[in-house]
């Protein structure tokens, strides 16, 4: 997972913001590893107090998708409490890599 910097907020992911973290996963309809990375992220979301799950669909958000250089999908950011941007990965991610970077974002 490599470093972005920017600021999310709610209004720009449609969304509210986790209030320790946010799971922010673009998504499309005929994406097969995104339904497996969808249960993923919500296993994650659920387990650790604070952490919000956003799914975005990346063909109706394509602004938002330009903006933070989304070429495929999965791609999941990890955002923190303020919405920037920590880690970010394409494809599916393990439990554990999330998990992780989660613990990064909320140092």
């Amino acid at each position: 997972m490599e470093h972005h910097h920017g600021r999310l907020t709610g209004a720009d992911i449609g969304a509210e913001l986790g209030r320790r973290a946010t799971l922010l996963h673009f998504s499309t309809a005929f994406c097969q590893p995104c339904r497996a990375t969808r249960r993923t992220l919500a296993e994650v979301a659920a387990l650790v107090d604070g952490v919000t799950h956003v799914e975005v669909d990346a063909e109706s958000q394509l602004g938002l998708v330009r903006a933070l250089e989304v070429e495929r999908t999965p791609t999941v950011l990890v955002l923190d409490a303020a919405g920037t941007v920590v880690r970010r990965a394409a494809g599916a991610p393990r439990k554990a890599d999330v998990i992780a970077a989660l613990g990064a974002a909320m140092s």
